[in-house]
């Protein structure tokens, strides 16, 4: 299985990212080896264990369908995004995530984003989130992710600009425009312009 580097030097090497909120924030990134395979294992166990909690399983039977579904979610981001950036999130020194993110022609596609849960509602994501739509809109590109309607960071994505484009079911397609931004930012400064001549 491979993650875009050629030897483990080059899995682990942090990659050269402008990523400036999520650097003050005090999350750095490393390519994702196959050694990291267990900590995402943990971790996406731990997005899924409020939703099996009520279920009438052993907790034998939670992990082993857990590690099943991590499996086959891994093996299809692999297929489908295979130039993807595969990042694991560090924060003084210890492993608190992970952000997938692949760059295409028109639009920026984040594949996944995903906190330990001791590390949720910190500003982690948000900083990570405001510096890929500064990267994405720095070369005129929109950002669109795969959200679970229920998923509490919805309302996080909605004040960031990202409307739905799509609905698929159990998850929505939303995006954030670069051209809506670009337009609104350039009223701003056009409206600021005026109210200085005027004064």
């Amino acid at each position: 299985m491979s993650f875009g580097a050629d030897t483990p030097a080059a899995a682990s090497a942090a990659p050269a990212f402008d990523w400036a909120r999520a650097a003050l924030s005090g999350c750095r990134f490393r390519r994702l080896s196959e050694t990291d395979l267990p900590f995402l294992g943990r971790l996406y166990a731990a997005t899924r264990a409020e939703e099996l909690a009520p279920v009438p399983w052993s907790e034998a039977d939670k992990a082993a369908f857990l590690d099943q579904q991590f499996q086959a979610q891994h093996a299809h981001y692999q297929r489908y995004y295979p130039n993807a950036d595969w990042l694991v999130i560090t924060h003084g020194g210890e492993d608190i995530g992970r952000f997938y993110i692949e760059r295409w022609p028109t639009q920026h596609r984040i594949i996944d984003i995903a906190f330990m849960p001791a590390h949720r509602g910190r500003g982690y994501g948000e900083a990570l989130l405001r510096d890929a739509i500064d990267e994405a809109m720095a070369v005129g590109k929109d950002v669109s992710i795969h959200i679970e309607k229920l998923n509490p960071a919805m309302r996080l994505y909605r004040r960031l600009g990202f409307v739905t484009e799509e609905d698929k079911g159990v998850y929505d397609l939303m995006r954030w425009r670069a051209a809506g931004a670009c337009e609104g930012q350039a009223r701003e400064k056009q409206a600021s312009q005026h109210q200085v001549k005027i004064a």
